[in-house]
């Protein structure tokens, strides 16, 4: 009978030891440490590293050649937009979201266009049968002759598979249900993880092949496994928004070929999801159309993309002892930081007031440029008086009160303007000649508020 080993590893780096500690002594994360129990295992013959010894020589950079297909489009445009243009030939992707958020439709239907590309995928599904995808194909319309479809969780056969059929694109649903042989922990263990990955990391690498792997989240939002992961694939992409609303948000938090921060915008439809052009459009129909005070445009940048949100707040007494500050889709301790101006320097008195702000569409809006749309949303409330409905508001705010400049102002007023606004509010240091839109330059907090309000009141 094999020898039982245990062992504890921290999922946040990955730092192996023989007894549990409170705190890992590599990355200093509290709570971290993970019991996992071994067996002593024989290495096979065919073992991982003895199969992917690198047998070619060195190159010179000057005669490395780049083929003509360095890139190939997946015929989404909002998943290109985060890809950078494209998967690149030999990449490692992982893309991370909550249950149920779209994960392996997106990459079904990706799967789908990229046949029409004249591309050969490979599915792997280690969570779901043959069966069950090919419901899901059917429903999404989707009828590609060089898809091949394999549920398989050992890692072993998976790559025998590939050998064999030699495809252009892999996909791994998911890394948490695949496990090597060649480690006796258990699948979904950090060890199983990183030694998979890294697997899955030399085939790419080796034989040019584009891998793309579905990862699970843990209840905080983080993607499951050794922080290792993130820093062994060449992107990586989560997939977030509100399973109770239609659209999907692709966020690229790192791309080792393109741009980072970039969003992708997709709309949830019984047939799939469908590529949303004008994101603007979508989120500003839930706009109402009567001004009501509390109600503030903004224009914030997600990535290289500019969107127009609404800021809603809401201002009154409070029957409890100590007034509440509710925050949904902005940081909470930067609207402390917003109302403690606005009471310092402005002489708004909030003490004894409730104050809820939350961002429409269900977005996350983390830019400082929406500080003004923040304080003027809130103050309008409170006051009980409109903000213009043809007016957006652009600006960060200092603690003395000042108007602080943001980048891309004129791409913000393009997209302003393109979306039917008539009037701006930006910070005096971005001033410009512009003259698609009225511009109202303000240096103080206080010079915002007398500029924003409707002349015509509701």
């Amino acid at each position: 009978m094999a020898k039982v080993k245990s062992k504890w590893v921290c999922s946040e780096c990955g730092y192996e030891t023989a007894g549990y500690l409170g705190k890992c002594p590599e990355c200093g994360a509290w709570g971290s440490l993970i019991e996992e129990t071994q067996f002593a295992v024989k290495p096979t013959s065919n073992s991982v590293h003895d199969e992917f010894i690198n047998k070619e020589k060195p190159e010179l950079l000057k005669d490395i050649h780049i083929g003509e297909e360095v890139r190939v489009s997946t015929n989404i445009s909002e998943f290109d937009r985060i890809l950078g243009g494209g998967l690149v030939q030999g990449s490692l992707v992982l893309i991370a979201g909550d249950p149920g958020i779209g994960k392996s439709t997106i990459l079904l239907q990706t799967s789908g266009e990229l046949c029409r590309n004249n591309k050969k995928v490979l599915y792997i599904s280690a969570e779901e049968s043959a069966s069950q995808l090919k419901l899901r194909a059917e429903r999404l319309e989707i009828s590609a002759h060089d898809l091949y479809i394999y549920p398989q969780t050992s890692m072993e056969s998976i790559k025998c598979q590939i050998e064999e059929i030699k495809p252009d694109i892999v996909i791994i649903d998911s890394i948490q249900a695949v496990y090597s042989q060649n480690v006796a922990s258990s699948a979904g263990s950090v060890s199983q993880i990183r030694e998979c990955t890294n697997l899955l990391m030399h085939i790419a690498k080796s034989k040019g092949i584009t891998i793309i792997v579905i990862g699970h989240v843990t209840k905080d939002g983080n993607i499951a496994g050794p922080k290792v992961l993130e820093h062994m694939v060449d992107t990586v992409i989560y997939f977030e928004g509100d399973k109770y609303k239609s659209y999907r948000m692709l966020r690229s938090m790192k791309n080792r070929f393109g741009n980072t921060s970039e969003v992708g915008i997709f709309e949830m439809c019984a047939s799939g999801l469908k590529c949303v052009t004008n994101p603007n459009e979508l989120f500003l129909n839930e706009r109402s159309q009567v001004a009501v005070p509390g109600s503030a445009i903004i224009v914030t940048n997600e990535g290289t993309r500019p969107l127009l949100v609404e800021i809603q707040a809401l201002v009154g007494t409070t029957p409890y002892p100590t007034p509440r500050r509710v925050a949904n889709g902005v940081d909470t301790s930067r609207v402390l930081q917003i109302l403690a101006v606005l009471e310092k320097r402005v002489g708004l008195n909030l003490s004894k007031q409730d104050v809820y702000v939350n961002v429409m569409g269900g977005i996350d809006v983390s830019e400082p440029s929406a500080d003004l749309g923040i304080a003027l949303a809130v103050a309008t409330c409170a006051r009980d008086v409109v903000v213009d409905s043809q007016t957006v508001i652009i600006g960060e705010i200092g603690l003395s009160g000042e108007i602080h400049p943001v980048n891309n102002i004129e791409k913000r007023l393009n997209e302003a303007v393109m979306s039917g606004f008539k009037k701006a509010i930006i910070p005096y240091a971005n001033r410009i000649d512009y003259d698609r839109i009225e511009i109202v330059p303000v240096k103080r907090l206080m010079d915002a508020i007398g500029a924003c309000i409707s002349p015509t009141g509701r």
